[in-house]
């Protein structure tokens, strides 16, 4: 049968949908809903989502980084959204779901423009005019005096992490942004630029609760030491990779034996190497051997017989942690170690806690380049949830060491956003007018978005900020726990300028690209078995 037009263009199953009508509205129709999805669970009040992947596995969270990572989002659209959560994520590590969010309400207002018959070039062109000027007010309302802060002052770094922490875990913020700062603090290094979030580790380990958590410089590792000596104090540490076992000969050798006498032999000679070898360790001052693989029985033996603490470490990340903590050099097989490749520990211990046994490895003087929060809590969710808090907590520090400068937080800055952004879209002639005035209007979402979670009313409340800015207080922002407005610096709610200025930037970029699209052409899928995807890394 003859086809016209596109159909006798391509192969037969693709699906082409082009015009404002298809293609446009289907984009935002679904941006729309994956930002509905994130937009109740912004902000401290916000609800969480029980999201269960492929793999059946539970996540309750209202991280939205990770509610967008685990839904397979299939609309090639709201792929855009998702990937700028990504960005945002992978950049600060805070602030994906205000850049959804935010992205699908410009997206929504978008529409409204396209049917009062705006060309979406044009809103596009409106949407950068405002963000740049976004761009401008932001640096103007950056609280005068914080762009040099001592990132060692405990006080500061709470003041800035704070925000952050609450919005995953609001009403335990103050334990868990002490704990984080102190974490990050420890492990600072001279020029705070090179500080790596890789430094503060979180061992999570199930009962107690969150007041019970504290802070270890040094590593926790899960699991029992291999031999009987449980504790070890200021010991010198040699590491190897290969395990601690007798090395079978790399080649293969077929051995004569003729009498008893020199089979006995055979194997006394054996045991005898391994006996000059762990002699050898422990003739060169170390007390701890770490090992990366299986430790030999006979090995364990003469470990045993020469006191010396044996640990497991199977995980290749955890061992190099391990090296990083105490200094030492991983040596490939046993073989007697260099004097220089010798790392040190204050103290090696197996705790209990909680009925987990845990080998404590504390590291106070020298190279603290490694500190543990240990995390507790009742379920596994919620303690998946609390390392979630303190991931965002160790990149906020991370992204103020970079940057420190703040911003009024509760959705005071977004009110005055709104307003200023409207008073500029009256400046402009053209209908480019109308696009930055709804770019304006966008800005709401937030505090009508804080105010719905907390079960405030929304209008009343956005009125009221208004209200207070056009009187010129720039710093007023919702109080959720009383529910009305209040000044900000008195209730210390501050946000990072980064943090803000990439979550707008990058939401404004994926609006902008939503709306450039006018045809959608999906050829038919490929046959054929589904690939499932590899599996995942540890993780590290």
């Amino acid at each position: 049968m003859q086809s016209y037009g596109v159909q006798s263009m391509l192969k037969e199953g693709h699906k082409h949908f082009s015009g404002l009508d298809e293609a446009v509205s289907k984009n935002i129709d679904a941006c729309k809903q994956l930002s509905s999805i994130t937009r109740t669970s912004l902000g401290p009040n916000g609800m969480n989502k029980m999201v269960i992947n492929h793999l059946d596995k539970l996540f309750v969270t209202n991280d939205a980084a990770t509610i967008v990572n685990e839904l397979e989002v299939q609309h090639p659209a709201a792929k855009i959204l998702v990937l700028a959560g990504k960005a945002q994520q992978e950049e600060i590590g805070d602030g994906a779901n205000l850049t959804i969010s935010f992205a699908g309400e410009l997206l929504q207002n978008a529409e409204e423009l396209i049917r009062m018959g705006l060309h979406p070039s044009e809103i596009i062109s409106g949407y950068t005019k405002a963000i740049n000027k976004t761009v401008e007010i932001l640096d103007e309302l950056v609280e005068k005096g914080s762009e040099n802060m001592d990132v060692r002052d405990k006080e500061q770094v709470i003041s800035r992490m704070k925000a952050a922490v609450a919005s995953k875990q609001f009403g335990q913020e103050d334990i868990l942004s002490s704990l984080v700062a102190d974490a990050c603090i420890q492990v600072c290094p001279k020029n705070p630029a090179n500080f790596n979030v890789d430094n503060v580790r979180v061992a999570k380990l199930l009962g107690g609760g969150l007041h019970n958590s504290t802070v270890v410089r040094g590593m926790v590792l899960k699991g029992d030491s291999v031999g009987s000596i449980k504790r070890v104090e200021k010991a010198k540490v040699v590491v190897f990779a290969g395990g601690v076992d007798t090395s079978a000969p790399d080649t293969k050798a077929t051995v004569l034996i003729h009498s008893a006498e020199q089979l006995e032999n055979y194997a006394k000679t054996e045991e005898a190497k391994v006996e000059e070898l762990i002699k050898a360790v422990a003739d060169s001052g170390a007390k701890v051997i770490a090992s990366g693989a299986a430790v030999g029985e006979m090995a364990l033996h003469f470990c045993e017989r020469y006191k010396l603490m044996v640990l497991k470490i199977s995980s290749k990340f955890e061992l190099r942690r391990f090296c990083r903590t105490t200094g030492a050099v991983a040596h490939l097989k046993l073989s007697q170690p260099n004097p220089d490749d010798l790392g040190y520990v204050d103290s090696i211990s197996v705790e209990e806690i909680g009925g987990v046994r845990v080998t404590v490895v504390k590291n106070e003087e020298g190279g603290n380049s490694v500190a543990t929060v240990v995390l507790r809590g009742s379920t596994d969710s919620i303690l998946d949830d609390l390392e979630r808090a303190v991931d965002d907590g160790v990149n906020t520090y991370k992204a103020m060491c970079r940057d420190s400068r703040i911003l009024p937080g509760a959705a005071a800055t977004e009110i005055e956003l709104a307003k200023r952004v409207k008073e500029f879209s009256f400046k402009e002639t053209g209908l480019d007018q109308y696009a930055i005035a709804k770019f304006a209007e966008s800005f709401e979402i937030v505090p009508k978005t804080l105010a719905e979670n907390a079960g405030l009313n929304a209008m009343e409340i956005i009125s009221s900020l208004y209200a207070e800015h056009a009187s010129g207080n720039a710093k007023v922002g919702i109080d959720l726990e009383e529910g009305v407005c209040k000044d900000v610096s008195t209730m210390i709610i501050w946000d990072l300028h980064v943090t803000k200025f990439f979550a707008l930037k990058y939401a404004a970029d994926a609006a902008c690209t939503v709306l450039r699209v006018d045809q959608i052409i999906m050829a038919k899928p490929a046959g054929g078995p589904r690939r499932d995807q590899p599996a995942g890394m540890d993780e590290d």
